[in-house]
């Protein structure tokens, strides 16, 4: 059985495939104005899941990087804290050195009794520094002042953890537990920091030359040596730090490379696809023109 074709059939043909074609040229033109592959998800659905996993990892690399730059900015202002109470225990040494000798008098005594006497309130504002209006050694007491000014020499934050996540299930110590170091003054008789300051200044005061320089400056060195070891620690936490940036540096920009190739469109590709597509739907509509011209004249013939 023979098919009959139709004019209206071939009118019909036409259109659809100039409609197919048309289409096909707004796609590409739509590609072209917005640089992507992919607008929506029925243009790729593997490639928009992946798009979708891509940007989820790039933000969860972004969020490392804020709490890097936090950590970074946290153990710097420890850093500097511990380097004025490291400057202030070396003035304290050099005061101790000159006044325990059995040529210093009473009065050269008393001066250097008062100057560590401000010292300690130096060393004691020190620990109270803060960053982001947090004190920075007071744990995760972070509203309370590590050690009164003018007031008792006791610790008043706690000794609990603050950590930073800077990959997943990697956390870094960004606070440092001052406590070890200053210790809970003269009642605790613990030999900290505070402890030894305050029986410096008195045994100034009460002129024991031989305590001075056989015990005080023993403790007072020792103390010293427990504050660099303090300060070690931070500068490997925060070169730690700087590794963990350079790393999650590198892999965002890997993940937002991989990114591109999902999503971006080839602009120079794409250009070609339309100027091909766009010749062939011309040369279409040139032919079909000739196809569909019939009118109700040749009807009537």
């Amino acid at each position: 059985m023979t098919m009959r074709i139709t004019p209206q059939m071939t009118a019909r043909n036409t259109i659809r495939d100039l409609n197919g074609d048309l289409n096909t040229l707004s796609k590409l033109q739509s590609k072209m104005s917005s640089g992507k592959e992919i607008t929506r998800p029925s243009d790729d659905p593997f490639g928009a899941s992946r798009a979708l996993e891509l940007r989820g990892e790039i933000g969860g690399l972004q969020q490392y990087q804020r709490n890097v730059d936090d950590g970074t900015a946290w153990l710097n202002v420890t850093d500097a804290a511990l380097g004025k109470i490291g400057d202030a225990v070396q003035r304290v040494r050099e005061l101790l050195i000159q006044a325990s000798t059995d040529s210093a008098g009473p009065q050269a005594r008393e001066a250097a009794a008062a100057e560590i006497d401000q010292l300690i309130e130096t060393v004691k504002q020190e620990a109270n520094v803060q960053y982001a209006g947090r004190y920075i050694f007071a744990g995760t007491a972070t509203d309370r002042l590590p050690y009164q000014l003018a007031g008792p020499d006791t610790f008043g934050g706690n000794t609990d953890k603050i950590q930073r996540e800077i990959g997943p299930r990697v956390e870094v110590d960004v606070n440092t537990d001052i406590s070890r170091l200053f210790g809970n003054g003269q009642g605790a008789a613990d030999n900290a920091l505070l402890h030894t300051l305050r029986d410096i200044a008195d045994d100034l005061r009460a002129g024991d030359g031989p305590r001075l320089r056989d015990t005080d400056i023993v403790r007072l060195d020792r103390n010293f040596d427990a504050l660099n070891t303090i300060r070690a620690d931070v500068g490997s936490r925060t070169n730690r730090l700087a590794i963990a940036d350079s790393r999650l540096g590198a892999l965002e920009e890997n993940s937002i490379a991989l990114l591109s190739s999902v999503e971006d469109a080839d602009t120079v590709e794409t250009l070609i696809q339309y100027t091909t597509q766009q010749a062939a739907y011309n040369m279409a509509l040139k032919a079909g023109s000739n196809v569909v011209q019939n009118s109700l004249m040749d009807f009537l013939r």
